[in-house]
């Protein structure tokens, strides 16, 4: 069935980004307690950025993405930097989905990305 791969994040029992197949898989949260949605949105689509390169694919490359977010009221807020980071060319869009949820103490926003290695 093929290797799978690891690479290791900072938090105990569990990775930053496994790739399986062709079949990349990461998530990212901000990390940054006290700052907004947006900036927090920013600082994990960063993050996902980079564990993406680390791979060797990249965002053009994501078939599937799950936001939670601490408050559903903000996803206008959201979707500002998201929609951003998407770009304009709806070809390299993933499929998205928002849901609310109660996420880790000054967590406003994680993103879960699965995404075909380039």
């Amino acid at each position: 069935m093929g290797d799978i791969n690891r690479w290791q994040g900072q938090a105990k029992g569990r990775n930053r980004v496994v790739e399986h197949g062709g079949i990349v898989y990461t998530v990212a949260t901000a990390g940054a307690p006290g700052r907004d949605i947006q900036e927090q949105t920013k600082l994990a689509l960063e993050a996902i950025d980079q564990n993406l390169a680390d791979v060797g694919t990249d965002k053009t490359r994501i078939v599937s993405a799950q936001i939670f977010m601490e408050d559903m009221d903000q996803k206008s807020a959201m979707d500002v930097v998201w929609c951003d980071w998407a770009g304009d060319d709806w070809r390299n869009w993933p499929q998205r989905a928002c849901v609310g949820a109660k996420l880790a103490p000054n967590t406003l926003v994680e993103i879960i990305i699965t995404a075909a290695k380039a």
